[in-house]
């Protein structure tokens, strides 16, 4: 990266670290005292960042892939629930308009409408019954 901290080569990027007295556990360090040799030190430690920021710029890339998906599956699942919606509202003008002539053939003809339907649900009635016993 271009813009990365230029470290002056006179001084560490750290104060010199000292262990604590021994306290009775084992170091890391092999029982030596670390102490960082500054241009070597600053070099591991910008590594490790780069490490790092190349897995925080794999993250965020997926994260951004991610919402890109989520955002084209929102948009179309709005398209088609727009359509569906407008599907649905014709239908229901084709059923109210049913709906509106068949009262208006029921109020001309009187009752007797009523009772083909009535012998309408008979018959089917009969069928089933017939058909359910014969299985």
């Amino acid at each position: 990266m271009s813009q990365r901290l230029r470290v002056n080569r006179n001084h560490t990027l750290l104060p010199e670290y000292q262990t604590p007295p021994s306290s009775g556990r084992s170091s890391p360090f092999g029982g030596h005292q670390y102490q960082p040799q500054g241009h070597r030190f600053a070099d591991d430690l910008e590594g490790q960042n780069d490490e790092h920021l190349e897995g925080l710029t794999a993250k965020v890339k997926l994260l951004k892939d991610i919402t890109i998906g989520i955002g084209n599956e929102v948009k179309d699942s709005t398209i088609q629930l727009s359509q569906m919606n407008d599907a649905f509202a014709e239908t229901g003008d084709i059923l109210a308009g049913t709906f509106r002539r068949m009262n208006n053939m029921a109020q001309r003809q009187g009752c007797r409408w009523l009772w083909y339907i009535v012998f309408l649900v008979l018959v089917f009635w009969f069928f089933i019954v017939v058909w359910w016993f014969r299985r």
